[in-house]
């Protein structure tokens, strides 16, 4: 427990591994019996990657890191008429990016959010914070699950 939670205390700051996995987690081994997947009441949280040991969140993941950290950490805030698009598991395009927290970095797992800060998604960032606001065309986030 205290490696995943260590983890994500890396991955996204201090103090938020705790609140992201309770004590009450399960784990899914791979065959060389390292952790793969941590549960919550069978439900999956996130996914250690095996080439870099970052967690991929899943979207209770993502509710709970959304509770845990104030915004604008690790969010980016689409417009809300493509909010719908979005929460179906559909790319976030550049061009319907409102505000985003500038220490993004591509590769970063982030949390799509509409302009009331209603969770819509979670994936990756392919553009950092600032490109993101920058650009006007190509997949912002890469969203690896929707809200709906």
């Amino acid at each position: 427990m205290r490696r995943v939670q260590t983890i994500a205390d890396y991955q996204f700051g201090e103090f938020v591994g705790t609140s992201l996995f309770p004590d009450e987690c399960e784990f899914i081994l791979s065959t060389t019996g390292r952790i793969r997947q941590i549960l919550l009441d069978g439900t999956r949280l996130a996914t250690i990657r095996a080439q870099d040991g970052r967690l991929t969140l899943g979207i209770e993941g993502a509710r709970r890191l959304h509770t845990a950290l104030p915004a604008p950490h690790y969010r980016v805030v689409i417009r809300d008429d493509v909010a719908d698009f979005v929460a179906q598991g559909k790319n976030a395009f550049a061009k319907h990016i409102v505000s985003t927290d500038a220490s993004i970095r591509s590769g970063d797992e982030v949390l799509v959010v509409s302009s009331g800060d209603q969770l819509v998604a979670c994936g990756m960032a392919m553009l950092s914070g600032k490109e993101m606001l920058a650009f006007n065309y190509g997949v912002a986030v890469k969203v690896r699950q929707g809200s709906a």
